[in-house]
């Protein structure tokens, strides 16, 4: 520990002498400075003793002694040393005075001792301290080397928060916990999950002192500082770290240690990266093309165990590039042969904005993924991606709960009156399918995300679009311009109180051309259908016994009905 006023006064070789301040001996010492100044403050930082002999004071002068000791506690000095036997034989009484009315730490410096003396004490504990510190914190790495080679995170983190004398926890690239020690601190560190958010939108390396009590109400005193993990520009993981107090300078060494070797425990090496990458683009290319032995060959272990079971094909990608693209079939639309996304930490430019919903998609699948021990497979496939996904597994839920999560700040944002993002994300999901079915999954996971788009949804299931009705995916501009220009003409005729057409062609459709039955939804002779029936042949200009002309009615009508026309 630094030394302090009591350390000092128990310096044998020092023979100095406490005249006041006695319960404020355990204050740590910065520095020792001689001053003869009037006053000093100015040169002052806080935690110094100073050293004088009142050569340019009047030291006997209490008002004097008083306003020079209140200032010089209000700047954060730690204790006066006041050598006797050089201006003044003795400790004035004023200036003593002064000193135990602010509770203030005196010490008299004896004749024989130099002021220098005590620089050198103050300056060789300092050192010594530092060295301790320093020893300490080799010891530290050495120990927390040796938990994240045999423990993986979970021992390193227990060591460290032995080293530290607290608590620290692991989040992963979503913000969620993934390891704690001790086991009580998870309760504590999910409650940072907010704050660890705001760090991540920070590039990296970005840290923050988060205040327990104050900031989260939950009673907890400790100071918890928040660190994100990582090597380029976007963050992979942060560390959190739980104390008392601030950390020391051998806590912080073995704080600095941590958070390299976290680094190198949570960062996928690029070329690693790239290699899992090329593998699930192949085995995502033989799958579409009909080649699922291949598929599972190419696997191995590292996808293999996806194939085993029902998946889901999953297609993502944000509305401003979606927007009047014309989709190829899908196997020949995953080429696979263009630029991969960079691996995590790379830093490139087109990955490294935090809000990228592509980026933030893949990191939340890929967390949920590896929590789980699941296999995923993510393929960055131009300005969209792929994903492969067990069905009913924690990467498809983490999946939906993300979509979910941007639709309702998307909603709560048009609320408020604001336009949305050009950049918003649009997902497909396929039905659960096997690897002989991957090209009909990839092909209904597209027609779901033509619909998401169509609907302004973030998220639409294929399940949704094969068990509902046709009328709502027709629900667009394009569509109810043709149904308004096929029955301008009729409503015009019915607007000049000439007779109700529309009305009667819609009864007669839904009647499938059944005159008695219609006639009597309308309540009038079936004479009178057959002439409205033939007044809409004459104004359209077309045959009603033409079976394309009636669905075409039928579908503007229903349009138009949907439209509450």
């Amino acid at each position: 520990m630094p030394p302090t006023l009591a350390s000092l006064v128990h310096h044998s070789a020092l023979k100095l002498t406490v005249r006041a301040g006695e319960e404020r001996l355990d204050t740590a010492v910065r520095w020792a400075h001689v001053s003869e100044l009037a006053d000093p403050v100015p040169y002052m930082e806080g935690g110094e003793l100073l050293l004088f002999t009142a050569l340019k004071l009047d030291a006997e002068d209490p008002e004097a002694m008083r306003r020079y000791v209140k200032r010089l506690a209000g700047a954060g000095v730690v204790g006066l040393g006041f050598a006797v036997g050089v201006n003044y034989d003795a400790v004035p009484q004023a200036l003593l005075d002064a000193a135990r009315e602010e509770e203030f730490p005196l010490l008299e410096v004896p004749r024989r001792t130099p002021f220098i003396a005590i620089s050198k004490a103050v300056s060789a504990a300092i050192a010594a301290d530092q060295y301790r510190a320093v020893t300490a914190g080799f010891a530290a790495q050495r120990e927390l080397t040796k938990q994240a080679l045999s423990g993986g995170p979970e021992g390193l983190l227990g060591a460290l928060a032995g080293q530290v004398d607290g608590w620290a926890a692991l989040y992963d690239a979503s913000g969620a916990v993934v390891a704690a020690a001790p086991e009580w601190a998870g309760r504590r560190a999910a409650r940072l999950v907010a704050d660890v958010e705001r760090l991540r939108e920070r590039p990296a390396p970005a840290s923050a002192v988060v205040g327990g009590s104050e900031q989260h109400g939950g009673g907890d005193e400790d100071r918890v500082e928040l660190h994100s993990l990582g090597t380029g520009r976007r963050p992979r993981a942060a560390l959190a770290v739980g104390t008392a107090a601030a950390l020391g300078t051998a806590e912080r060494y073995a704080l600095h240690s941590a958070i390299a070797l976290l680094t190198l425990t949570t960062e996928r090496s690029r070329s690693l990266h790239s290699a899992e990458q090329r593998i699930g683009a192949a085995v995502l290319r033989m799958l579409l093309a009909g080649e699922p032995e291949h598929a599972r060959t190419v696997a191995g272990d590292l996808y293999g165990g996806l194939l085993d079971a029902p998946f889901r094909m999953i297609v993502a990608e944000v509305a401003s590039a979606s927007a009047g693209r014309a989709h190829a079939d899908g196997h020949a639309r995953v080429a696979l042969d263009k630029p991969e996304r960079p691996a995590p930490g790379t830093g490139a430019a087109a990955v490294a904005a935090s809000g990228d919903p592509l980026t933030g998609l893949a990191d939340v699948v890929e967390a949920a993924a590896a929590r789980s021990g699941e296999a995923v497979l993510v393929v960055p496939d131009g300005d969209r991606l792929v994903l492969l996904a067990a069905d009913g597994g924690a990467s498809t839920g983490a999946c939906t709960q993300y979509a979910e999560a941007l639709e309702t700040a998307r909603l709560t944002q048009r609320e408020q009156g604001g336009t949305g993002e050009d950049d918003e994300l649009v997902v497909g999901l396929s039905a659960p399918a096997g690897p002989i079915a991957a090209a009909t999954a990839y092909k209904q996971a597209e027609q779901a995300l033509s619909v998401a788009r169509r609907r302004g949804r973030a998220l639409v299931e294929h399940e949704e679009v094969a068990a509902g009705s046709v009328v709502p995916l027709l629900a667009d501009d394009a569509v109810r311009a043709f149904a308004d220009g096929l029955l301008r003409a009729l409503k015009d005729h019915d607007a000049t109180g000439r007779g109700d057409l529309v009305a009667s062609l819609r009864a007669w459709l839904s009647r499938h051309g059944q005159w008695d039955a219609a006639a009597a939804d309308l309540g009038v002779h079936r004479h009178t259908l057959r002439y409205r029936m033939r007044r809409v042949e004459e104004i359209l200009g077309r045959s009603l016994d033409d079976p394309d002309v009636r669905m075409e009615l039928w579908l503007a009508l229903k349009v138009t009905s949907a439209g509450g026309e």
